[in-house]
């Protein structure tokens, strides 16, 4: 199994921030270049139901007579600063993201749900451990595969969202560990997903993630999300003044991002994020296919 060494910039990923919004024609995705630097996108962020209810979201076909959803929508423009030449500058502990490169995997395909636990995982599993800091036990419990063709099972997600709340983190720990649950919810737990391209570089549909520091937590509301077999909980996201948002411009095969959804001693530690359409992705430029893992990071 091929893990992540410590990471050590070489010249090639010692860039300068890209403070200017330019199309990166040395760096292309079947012929069409790469979009780099600040970029203003809408935005979505949640509007509460219309009636007062408690917002609610099916993850499958939603029963006969019901919505998919409850709950409306905000639109925003918003302006999105380029990590790329920063990558430094941000962490879990500080920003509840973090960015990794050079990072090698021997799984190629990405098409077998079984292969996918048998390579990647195990290189996952050893990445948190190497670069969380006070990661001692890692359990990845589900994955995501994202393609932007019609046909896909699951697209990118236009909407700001964080994938668990203090609440379904604990759920969590008690649905997949029920034997040791009691134990491990006295000690540290985190949810941190493990995002990366699988076309690189990102042409289309970049991922937007933002800083958690500017995130207040009455901008948070948590929102029932209905599996066919038990609901857990995600948050919602209100838009307010402040928020500081990012994407990492181009983001390549062997580059890593590290979304952290919860974390039981610092509840400020979670990062909203969502895709996003960048108007100026070259028309006709392939559509950004994405895994993301996630896992329960104890210590």
């Amino acid at each position: 199994m091929t893990t992540a060494a410590p990471i050590q910039p070489t010249p090639a990923h010692r860039a300068e921030p890209v403070l200017s919004s330019i199309l990166d024609n040395k760096t292309l995705n079947q012929g069409s270049p790469v979009p780099r630097g600040p970029v203003t996108s809408n935005l979505i962020f949640y509007s509460p139901p219309a009636d007062g209810s408690k917002p609610f979201n099916y993850v499958e076909q939603p029963p006969e007579g019901s919505p998919q959803r409850n709950f409306g929508q905000d639109n925003q423009d918003i302006t999105l600063q380029d990590v790329r030449g920063r990558e430094s500058d941000f962490t879990l502990a500080h920003n509840a993201f973090q960015t990794l490169t050079d990072v090698s995997s021997n799984e190629r395909d990405f098409t077998d749900d079984e292969h996918i636990k048998a390579i990647y995982y195990p290189e996952v599993e050893q990445l948190l451990l190497d670069h969380v800091p006070g990661a001692q036990r890692v359990l990845l419990f589900d994955h995501t595969i994202r393609r932007s063709n019609p046909d896909a099972r699951r697209t990118p997600v236009t909407r700001v969202h964080i994938d668990q709340t203090p609440a379904s983190a604990a759920a969590r720990v008690r649905h997949h560990l029920p034997d040791e649950a009691e134990t491990l919810l006295q000690g540290r737990y985190r949810i941190i997903n493990v995002w990366r391209p699988l076309n690189g570089p990102v042409v289309a549909s970049p991922l937007g993630f933002a800083d958690s520091a500017s995130v207040r937590d009455e901008d948070l509301v948590g929102v029932e999300h209905r599996y066919p077999d038990r609901t857990g909980e995600t948050a919602g996201v209100k838009h307010a003044d402040g928020q500081r948002w990012w994407y990492w411009s181009g983001m390549r095969n062997d580059e890593r991002l590290l979304l952290q959804c919860s974390d039981s001693e610092n509840f400020t530690g979670r990062v909203p994020h969502t895709a996003f359409v960048d108007p100026r992705t070259p028309e006709g430029a392939p559509g950004r296919e994405s895994i993301e893992v996630r896992a329960l990071v104890f210590g």
